[in-house]
């Protein structure tokens, strides 16, 4: 089953008409994108581009065998364009399995907006997934695909899909959602569509893309179904530096916002009295996911080392298991300096160092051996002022040793700087 993309970007295309943003400024050549449409071994229309017989040419498709048009959704782009010659457009009611005389069959598959999901099956038992923009499977049970599952409401088929076509950008927790339920597998080919403004385009879209393990094609882009692929490398142990305030944070949540099952580590704790750390913890929780737990802890070593959800029973490691978000490094040193004394120099001379390097140690003795995803979280405070205080120049200096030995057993370390994240390995 062959698919070509007449387009790929949000309904109003990329660039937007008349939009000034330096998103729209730059999306040009093959970052330039027509609103998304799919035609299916050249029978089946999903969705319709503006100029959609021209954007066929252009891919060295033709029109001329369509059979059947479907809309996935309400659109408020430019003026439809049906060519003369192709059927009207229509859906598939929620629920509902079309079978075409080529051998394609379609099902509707409900989602949580307006508009309609199609899985498409060719003769060959390929499957895919298409999602409209903004939308996420509705009707959620797990295991899709897998033995005793129920999977998503209106889902047929059996195991993951070879492909699919959804909003990455715009609606991550749906693949979090597919992955949750096994529709979506490290096999499965995710490709973002729908693709709008909010992320510039060339190495910053590829790049985010990369981190939740989906990519995109230009415009006229024809893929096979079912046919191996290059999967984006996802780092499984991933650092996140930053001043404050940097979007450091933020950066760490979208590496794993597409992932089920997430624990976030929030190593702060509270602070009775303090109402402006009150205040930051609860804009950190109404920012995560939903379906995301959270653990207020330092002792991290057992988080490392516990399997998770997903585990195999008999040997302990984990296929699927939760990845862990630790925010942050910072606040784990401090409450380890103070377990030890190190803020007293009689203290720290007598003992307080060597058991910090005992806590450090252990910490990144853990990392290195992790069978979980992990990105954590820390503070770049080596480029600024000199502390004033011994004690001050002490955390400075421990916690730059504390990200360096964890950085090194890290498959990506970034460095975010004015809520641009630069990439210093990986």
């Amino acid at each position: 089953m062959d698919v070509t993309l007449l387009g790929t970007g949000a309904p109003q295309g990329l660039p937007r008409p008349g939009c000034p943003c330096a998103a729209c400024a730059t999306a040009v050549g093959d970052e330039a994108r027509a609103a998304t449409a799919l035609l299916v071994d050249g029978a089946l229309l999903i969705d319709l581009t503006p100029g959609p017989a021209f954007a066929a040419a252009r891919a060295g498709q033709s029109l001329a065998g369509v059979r059947q048009v479907l809309l996935s959704h309400p659109h408020d782009g430019p003026v439809l364009e049906v060519p003369a010659g192709l059927p009207q457009p229509g859906r598939v009611a929620d629920g509902r399995e079309l079978a075409l005389l080529d051998g394609h069959r379609v099902r509707a598959i409900v989602v949580d907006i307006p508009g309609t999901g199609y899985e498409i099956s060719g003769a060959e038992g390929e499957r895919l997934l298409y999602l409209p923009p903004g939308a996420a499977p509705s009707g959620l049970g797990e295991g899709n695909g897998r033995a005793g599952g129920g999977g998503y409401e209106g889902m047929g088929g059996t195991g993951p899909y070879d492909l699919v076509l959804l909003d990455v950008l715009g609606r991550p927790e749906a693949l979090a959602r597919l992955r949750a339920s096994g529709a979506v597998d490290a096999a499965t080919d995710v490709l973002a569509v729908h693709l709008d403004h909010e992320v510039p385009p060339g190495p910053e879209l590829h790049r985010r893309l990369a981190a939740v393990g989906a990519r995109a094609v230009p415009d006229g882009s024809t893929l096979v179904v079912g046919e191996f692929h290059a999967v984006p490398d996802m780092p499984r142990r991933t650092l996140v530096l930053g001043g404050a305030r940097s979007g450091k944070s933020v950066e760490a949540e979208r590496r794993l916002a597409a992932f089920p099952d997430v624990v976030y580590v929030a190593t702060g704790g509270t602070r009775d009295g303090d109402e402006d750390w009150a205040q930051r913890v609860s804009l950190h929780r109404e920012r995560r996911p939903s379906g995301w737990r959270t653990v207020e802890t330092c002792d991290l070593v057992p988080l490392l080392a516990a399997a998770g959800p997903g585990a195999d029973p008999g040997t302990g490691r984990p296929a699927e298991a939760s990845p862990l978000l630790i925010d942050c490094l910072a606040l784990w040193l401090t409450d380890a300096m103070d377990e030890v004394g190190a803020w007293d120099d009689a203290t720290w001379e007598a003992g307080g160092r060597r058991a910090l390097r005992g806590r450090t140690d252990a910490l990144v003795a853990a990392v290195r051996a992790t069978h979980r995803r992990v990105v954590a979280v820390s503070n770049e405070v080596g480029s600024g002022v000199v502390p004033a205080t011994p004690a001050g120049r002490r955390f400075r200096d421990e916690l730059g040793r504390l990200n360096a030995a964890f950085g090194a057993e890290c498959e990506q370390v970034l460095l975010v700087v004015a809520g641009q994240a630069l990439a210093l390995r990986g």
